[in-house]
């Protein structure tokens, strides 16, 4: 197995799925980890101190950082809380690579201040494009900073134009979706689903919120968005196709004719190894793909009408300006409710368009700018359900 103990990461997001996957990486390559950060799972977290020996690590809750500096006092580990800490560990001079893989807007402000900072990101949190998109690779030209998609799909549309002549020679990107745990059913059967069906991905093993928004189909309408940012093309030359597999990761159709595709089996470790490893490649842990096991390979055209969540995030895009923004916080919020059976499946889409909708078009913005539309769609679902 290869090594890379030249590489400096930052990780934050440690204890979830796609932090413990990336650590996985790095323990299979030799990459020395020299932040961690996480929201509150300080038992885990703690573990992870004791076998990657980070220098700083930090918690977003204070109680919770109070308690990791008591287990871990007896080791050489700096203990930050909050936002501060978070934007420390991103701005540290001893690493040279932030992977973002925390889940939410949290992700936007550290993400700039590691670009500000002049690091290579690596980027797993697709709300920080989403809401503050042009702000965000504006940041990223002005300071030379490299962001290396993480996500399963984005990973395939940048492998797919490596070697690519230049935009012109792009005629549109092809977005695969699973389709998530709910394919096929109708309004009627979608008003009585629980969150316990709509956490059971059939593919992929992830944290609550994304698993939600894979069931909903939000999370193809903020990839697409995404994918705008980051390679440069309009929602109208993404086209989004249910592919139920998940083996067919993203595709790119050349103008002439040609389709390049990224293929793996569904391993988030591939993704995050790519991004780390860029532009090498290495040996990876996950298991290799056998066409002839999975014999079968289909598509399918996505329900926008039952599943209004990916038009609604085509909108805001078309319509510009914090339209996104206010898509992605009235989600955040809604999602929330629905895992506390507070509102309907249904409904977290109603309460996403309504707060799209509601959203004032600015086409230029700043850091608090965003952070405000973010603030008024939560309150506005809040106050729409209290």
């Amino acid at each position: 197995m290869a090594e890379y103990t030249d590489r400096r990461l930052s990780l934050l997001g440690s204890t979830g799925s796609i932090g413990t996957q990336a650590l996985d990486v790095a323990r299979c390559l030799g990459i020395r980890v020299e932040a961690m950060a996480a929201r509150r799972n300080v038992s885990l977290l703690e573990q992870q101190i004791r076998e990657f020996s980070p220098s700083v690590a930090a918690v977003m809750e204070e109680d919770a950082a109070a308690d990791l500096r008591v287990r871990v006092a007896d080791l050489p580990v700096k203990v930050l809380s909050g936002m501060d800490g978070f934007r420390e560990c991103a701005a540290l001079e001893s690493c040279d690579t932030v992977l973002n893989s925390v889940v939410g807007m949290v992700g936007l402000v550290p993400t700039l201040t590691a670009i500000e900072a002049g690091k290579r990101i690596a980027l797993a949190n697709k709300e920080t494009l989403v809401a503050g998109g042009r702000l965000v690779m504006d940041t990223a030209a002005r300071y030379g900073v490299d962001i290396l998609p993480v996500d399963s799909e984005h990973s395939a549309i940048f492998q797919s134009l490596q070697g690519s002549p230049g935009d012109h020679a792009v005629r549109k990107i092809i977005l695969t979706a699973s389709g998530g745990p709910f394919f096929g059913m109708t309004k009627e059967q979608l008003a009585a689903v629980k969150k316990e069906q709509a956490l059971r991905h059939p593919n992929w093993d992830m944290g609550q919120k994304i698993t939600i928004d894979s069931a909903t189909l939000m999370n193809k309408g903020l990839e697409v968005i995404e994918a705008a940012w980051l390679f440069g093309k309009t929602v109208d030359e993404i086209e989004v196709v249910v592919h139920r597999q998940s083996i067919i990761h993203s595709a790119v159709e050349y103008c002439d004719g040609s389709v390049i595709a990224q293929l793996g089996l569904p391993d988030m470790r591939i993704p995050i190894q790519y991004a780390i490893t860029w532009p090498d490649r290495a040996p990876s842990p996950a298991k290799p793909l056998s066409l002839t096991e999975i014999g079968q390979l289909t598509f399918a055209q996505p329900d926008t009408e039952n599943f209004r969540c990916l038009e609604i995030c085509r909108q805001a895009m078309r319509r510009g300006g914090l339209c996104p923004c206010a898509a992605n916080g009235a989600n955040e919020a809604a999602v929330d409710l629905f895992l506390h059976d507070r509102i309907s499946f249904p409904q977290i889409a109603e309460l996403v368009g309504e707060a799209m909708e509601r959203q004032a078009v600015t086409p230029d913005y700043t850091l608090e700018d965003v952070l405000e539309a973010d603030r008024a769609a939560r309150r506005f679902v809040c106050d729409t359900i209290s």
